[in-house]
C-alpha cells in the first residue's frame, strides 16, 4: 500500500448529456480568456485602441494550435507526413484504419516559435511597434496559459512522470498502473506560475517594462528552464534524442536554444535600458 501517494482516475469531461465538455479543452478555453484579460489590461494601460485586441487573440490562438500541432509532429513524429498526412491537422487517422482521435499531440517548443512569428506579422500589420514590444508584454499571457496547459495534460494523464520508485507520487489508473509516478504536469504547472509572477512584477513594479526585449528574454529564460528541469523526472516522448545520446530528452535539447536567445535578449536590452519607438 502507498501512504504518500493517490490514485487519479478522473472523467473526461463535464457530461451535458448532449455534449461533453472535455477538461482538457476547457483548460485551452481558460488559458485564452484569462491571456486575454492580462492583454486588455495591459492595452489599456499602454493606451491601445482595444480594437486591436481582437487581432491579438486571433493571431494567438492560430499560432498556438498550428504551431504546437506541426512542432509535435516534426520533433517527435515525422513519419507522420508521409504515412498518414491527413492526421496533421485534422482530428482522426486514418493509417491502419479509420479511428477518431480528436485533437492530439501538441509541442510547446513549435507553439513558441509559431507565436513568434505571428508576433512580427501582427506587429508590422495591426499595432504598428517593434516586434519586441508586443512579445515582452504578451509573454505574460503566454505564461499564464502555459499553467493550464499542464493543469490539462494532468487531468488526461499524458506526459507523464517517471516512476518514484517510492510510496510518494500519482498512480495514473488510466493507464492501467498499480504504482506511483511523479505528477510531472504539476511541477511543471507551478513552476510556471513562478515564471507567470516574476514576468507580471517585473512589468508592473519595474521599468522593464521599458527595456525593449528585456521582458521576452526573461520569459524564455524562466520557462525554458523550467522544463528542462522537469524533463529529468519526465518519461520520454521519444523524438530525436538517441541520436543525439540519451543524457538530454528531445525536449530538453530544444529548450536550450530558447535558454540562450533569453540571455541574449536580457543582455542586449540591459545594455540599451530604453523603449525603441
Amino acid at each position: 500500500m502507498h501512504f504518500l501517494s493517490f490514485v487519479w482516475d478522473p472523467s473526461e469531461g463535464i457530461d451535458l448529456g448532449f455534449f461533453m465538455i472535455r477538461y482538457y479543452s476547457l483548460m485551452f478555453v481558460i488559458a485564452f480568456t484569462l491571456g486575454w484579460f492580462i492583454m486588455k489590461r495591459i492595452f489599456k494601460y499602454e493606451g491601445i485602441p482595444l480594437e486591436k485586441l481582437d487581432s491579438l487573440f486571433i493571431y494567438t490562438v492560430i499560432a498556438t494550435l498550428v504551431g504546437a500541432r506541426l512542432g509535435h509532429v516534426i520533433f517527435y513524429e515525422p513519419e507522420i507526413f508521409n504515412e498518414d498526412p491527413l492526421s496533421v491537422f485534422l482530428p482522426f487517422k486514418t493509417v491502419p484504419e479509420f479511428e477518431f482521435t480528436g485533437f492530439r499531440g501538441l509541442a510547446s517548443h513549435g507553439a513558441a516559435i509559431a507565436i513568434i512569428i505571428a508576433m512580427f506579422i501582427y506587429s508590422k500589420k495591426v499595432i504598428k511597434k517593434p516586434a519586441l514590444w508586443i512579445l515582452d508584454r504578451v509573454v505574460i499571457a503566454v505564461a499564464s496559459g502555459a499553467i493550464f496547459v499542464r493543469i490539462g495534460n494532468f487531468i488526461n494523464s499524458e506526459i507523464i512522470g517517471k516512476a518514484t520508485q517510492s510510496d510518494f507520487g500519482v498512480v495514473f489508473k488510466q493507464l492501467g498502473e498499480d504504482f506511483p509516478r511523479h505528477p510531472a504536469q504539476l511541477y511543471e504547472s507551478a513552476g510556471y506560475v513562478l515564471v507567470f509572477l516574476v514576468l507580471w512584477l517585473a512589468y508592473w513594479k519595474t521599468e522593464k517594462r521599458n527595456w525593449l526585449g528585456y521582458l521576452f528574454g526573461l520569459f524564455l529564460v524562466l520557462l525554458w528552464s523550467v522544463r528542462f528541469l522537469v524533463e529529468f523526472v519526465k518519461e520520454s516522448q521519444g523524438g530525436f534524442e538517441s541520436a543525439l545520446g540519451q543524457s538530454l530528452s528531445t525536449g530538453q535539447w530544444l529548450s536550450i536554444p530558447f535558454i540562450l536567445i533569453g540571455v541574449y535578449m536580457m543582455f542586449r536590452a540591459s545594455k540599451k535600458k530604453v523603449y525603441e519607438a
